[in-house]
């Protein structure tokens, strides 16, 4: 077959440079530019040091049409104003990383309506798609760990969530709270109770099972703050994110584990452990893990994703194999660090 002719605007960042890492590699991809402002004519490995040796591709000034799929990994905000600024044409299906496109207010474009990525939510939908906004990665992981009990509509209580992140999901400019002597054995909580990943949580949640947002006229993520309480924290390490989740619920720990297990039978990377879970076994893999047990009457739901790759990269491709008609694990089959 023909392999698909890729672009990408914004690959000096975090989640352009695992996109390269998985695209340099993919067996029916060939990379058409890597587009980056600050970076154009120097070498990509200049920039990703570790793929030295895997490719002689240099950055981009410029960008094109002569490509079947665009990846948008720039800011959040930067996805809608490159849109506005540059006319896609429209055969070229397009993937954005950022925020811009999630929400089903903010979904148009160009006539049509950008798809929520979640593989695992609406993979059917995603196949039909031209243009996918892809999850964010609390998003992912979260989403995740809930869909099951949504779809059968056990989501009636309200929700708890502590979850912690790497350092990465800041993004690649340092900050005073990702430089490393800051984050180096320092743990913190960041948007306690309303990060705006709530908000496509609960528009997911809700599509599989109506009614789980509280009506009136407030702000959607004021309704999501209503059923979902979330504690984001800023772990003292690279990437990953380990959330652990607990509600009421009235089923027993096997019916909870048959539960998930049957949801996710065709997924091919969500998976449910038995035993205890820790970040590493997802750590540079487009995995999810989850774990079920029941205390009393609260079920406890883990789950552990990368940041970077189910949480935003890894997902990228997952939706590009899909909406391009590869098979979904394409490119993707990656193995974690372990030690």
């Amino acid at each position: 077959m023909d392999k698909i002719k890729i672009g990408i605007i914004g690959s000096a960042g975090y989640t352009g440079g695992e996109l390269l890492r998985i695209l340099i590699h993919h067996p029916h991809v060939d990379i058409v530019f890597a587009h980056s402002g600050s970076n154009a004519g120097n070498r990509v490995s200049d920039v990703h040091s570790d793929l030295l040796g895997d490719t002689d591709l240099r950055f981009s000034e410029n960008h094109h049409d002569d490509i079947d799929v665009l990846f948008l990994c720039v800011g959040h905000g930067d996805s809608r104003k490159f849109l506005e600024a540059n006319t896609i044409a429209p055969h070229v299906k397009i993937i954005d990383l950022s925020q811009d496109y999630r929400l089903s207010a903010n979904r148009a474009y160009q006539g049509q309506s950008f798809i929520y990525g979640l593989p695992e939510l609406q993979r059917e939908a995603i196949r039909q798609a031209q243009y996918i906004a892809n999850p964010g990665c609390f998003a992912t992981g979260i989403q995740l760990a809930l869909l099951p009990l949504a779809t059968a509509g056990l989501l009636t209580e309200e929700i708890h969530i502590n979850a912690t992140t790497g350092s990465t999901g800041a993004g690649q400019r340092p900050t005073a709270t990702s430089h490393f002597s800051w984050r180096s054995g320092n743990l913190s909580i960041y948007k306690a109770f309303s990060h705006q990943h709530l908000q496509e949580i609960s528009e997911s949640l809700t599509q599989l099972q109506p009614g789980f947002l509280p009506g009136g006229d407030e702000p959607l993520l004021q309704r999501a703050m209503q059923r979902i309480n979330i504690i984001p924290q800023r772990g003292n390490f690279p990437r990953g994110i380990l959330s652990a989740i607990y509600l009421d619920c009235h089923l027993s720990e096997d019916d909870a584990r048959a539960h998930y297990r049957a949801y996710y039978a065709e997924h091919p990377f969500t998976h449910i452990s038995d035993t205890n879970i820790d970040l590493k076994q997802v750590v540079n893999t487009n995995k999810c893990i989850l774990q079920v047990e029941k205390h009393g009457g609260k079920l406890l739901i883990t789950s552990i994703v990368d940041n970077l790759l189910k949480g935003a990269s890894g997902q990228a491709v997952q939706n590009m194999n899909l909406i391009t008609g590869l098979d979904e694990t394409a490119g993707l089959r990656l193995k974690s660090v372990g030690f």
